[in-house]
């Protein structure tokens, strides 16, 4: 499986041709509440380019202001995605994403790596709400908050109340391709085989994401942007906020990646999502045991004791539906002898 090793000589990259595209969010380019391997890309483009994508907060101008913020502190971005959308073409979730982007040449049976260069806060402001009905300890609380949390983009922290704050570490809820035909057009709470509403902290700038192709063009779309969130999300939100992504795309054409996973500078991730948390964490050992026998050379045993001894199982989400679990397991231990 060439894939597992590190996908050299499969990237179909031009660049001296590569371009940089920007994406806003508007009534035309965004994806609410779904992904679909049905939809019309938004912007379409070549292996090696990059994208700076704008993204909108999963609220509505109304529920900020009722919250606290200013009408004149509400992106003038969201009132027009909330009028210009209609009814029939939101749901069944409720993440406003913009894309979908087509990359040229993708089909199933190819990866997509995606680069995650930067990514910026958009306003200066997040919040942070639970309602009955979601959230892990929903009958704990059994009514809804919001919490308007200023954001000090010198500083990078959240101003969370009097003596609290939160370290930013900004990035993607959701980063997903098109399912395959087969699943229509799929909710875009529960992440899956596509990616999707992966809530993983760890894909911050520097971090890159590689996807399986299900689709013709692979059709990302992305939004959902928290500025920091703890591991598994217990109250259904994070630092929700608005943000920019500067994501550059490579293709790499022929060897299908078995199941979304990311690198970050010094850790492999593997992924896993299922309704039944135990399901989920055996995908992701499974999963990080066949990039250690395929990249690594290992045995099964010894991928299977390595992870013990060095890696961490963490829980990267317990609230939407589909359980994330990841294992991220240190670069460092592969030295050079």
């Amino acid at each position: 499986m060439r894939y597992w090793m590190g996908l050299i000589g499969l990237a179909v990259a031009s660049p001296l041709a590569a371009k940089t595209h920007d994406l806003p969010a508007t009534p035309q380019t965004v994806a609410w509440g779904h992904y679909d391997a049905t939809s019309k890309p938004v912007l379409t483009i070549e292996s090696g380019d990059t994208v700076v994508v704008h993204t909108l907060l999963t609220n509505s101008p109304a529920g900020l202001e009722k919250a606290g913020v200013a009408p004149a502190d509400v992106e003038p971005a969201l009132r027009a995605v909330y009028a210009g959308v209609p009814a029939s073409e939101r749901g069944p979730g409720g993440h406003v994403l913009t894309g979908p982007i087509a990359i040229t040449g993708a089909e199933p049976g190819d990866t997509l790596e995606i680069r995650i260069l930067k990514i910026d806060l958009a306003i200066p402001y997040a919040y942070n709400a639970f309602r009955y009905g979601a959230g892990f300890l929903t009958d704990d609380f059994p009514y809804a908050r919001m919490k308007i949390v200023p954001l000090d983009k010198k500083a990078m922290l959240g101003r969370f109340a009097p003596g609290v704050d939160v370290p930013l570490r900004p990035f993607f809820g959701s980063m997903g391709v098109a399912p395959p035909p087969s699943f229509g057009r799929y909710d875009s709470a529960p992440p899956t085989i596509n990616g999707g509403n992966m809530d993983d902290k760890a894909l911050v700038a520097g971090t890159t994401l590689f996807l399986p192709v299900h689709a013709s063009g692979a059709l990302f779309q992305v939004g959902d942007g928290h500025a920091a969130q703890g591991n598994g999300e217990v109250d259904i939100t994070a630092l929700e906020t608005s943000l920019t992504g500067t994501l550059q795309f490579i293709l790499h054409k022929g060897d299908k990646a078995p199941y979304p996973r990311a690198e970050t500078p010094t850790h492999y991730i593997a992924m896993g999502f299922d309704d039944d948390l135990s399901n989920a964490t055996r995908k992701a050992l499974r999963n990080m045991i066949d990039f250690l026998v395929a990249a690594k050379g290992m045995t099964r045993d010894d991928a299977y004791m390595l992870i013990s001894v060095a890696g961490d199982v963490e829980v990267t989400e317990l609230v939407d539906r589909n359980k994330g679990v990841h294992v991220m397991l240190p670069k460092a231990v592969f030295t050079k002898r």
